[in-house]
C-alpha cells in the first residue's frame, strides 16, 4: 500500500512537472516547489545512502522503491529556477544558478541521468550493485551543491 502511495504521488508530480514553470504565480511559489522537491528526494536519497554505508540494513525491496522515487522526483526541481526566482522568498540557491544556466543544465541533466542508473542497480536487488551506483549519483549531488547552493 505504501509503495502504491508513493508510486501514485510520483507519476502525479511528474505528470504536472512539465507545465510546472507556467503554473507558479509568484517566484516564491516556484522556491516553495523546487526546495520541496529537493527534500523529499533528498530524504529517500539518505535512505538508499544508510544502505550503501552500512547505516541501515539493506532491503532489496525497500531500496528499488527509494530509488525510483529519487529517479521520478529528479526531474521535478528544475521547473522552480526559472528567471526571477533567485529572490522571493529565503534560498540557499546561489547566484551562478541565473547566471550560468547552460553549466547549471547539466548539473541537472547529469543528475537525471545518475539516478536512472541508481534506480536500475536498485532493481537488481545487489547491494555491491547499489553501492557502484550511488557513488556516483551522490558525487553528482555534491558537486552541484559545491557550485550552486550557499552553505
Amino acid at each position: 500500500m505504501k509503495a502504491f502511495a508513493v508510486w501514485t504521488l510520483a507519476a502525479a508530480t511528474a505528470t504536472l512537472c512539465v507545465p510546472a514553470a507556467a503554473q507558479f504565480a509568484k517566484a516564491e511559489d516556484a522556491i516553495k516547489y523546487r526546495q520541496s522537491a529537493l527534500f523529499v528526494m533528498g530524504q529517500h536519497f539518505g535512505r538508499l545512502g544508510a544502505m550503501a554505508n552500512g547505516k541501515a540494513p539493506f532491503d532489496a525491496k525497500l531500496a528499488q522503491e527509494n530509488a525510483d522515487v529519487v529517479a521520478s522526483i529528479a526531474r521535478l526541481p528544475w521547473a522552480g529556477f526559472a528567471p526571477g526566482t533567485d529572490k522571493g522568498a529565503l534560498t540557499k540557491a546561489k547566484p551562478a544558478v541565473w547566471a550560468e544556466q547552460a553549466r547549471f543544465k547539466e548539473h541537472a541533466d547529469k543528475l537525471e541521468a545518475e539516478t536512472v542508473k541508481l534506480a536500475a542497480a536498485a532493481k537488481t536487488g545487489s547491494l555491491d550493485n547499489l553501492k557502484a551506483a550511488f557513488g556516483p549519483a551522490a558525487q553528482t549531488c555534491k558537486a552541484c551543491h559545491d557550485d550552486y547552493r550557499s552553505k
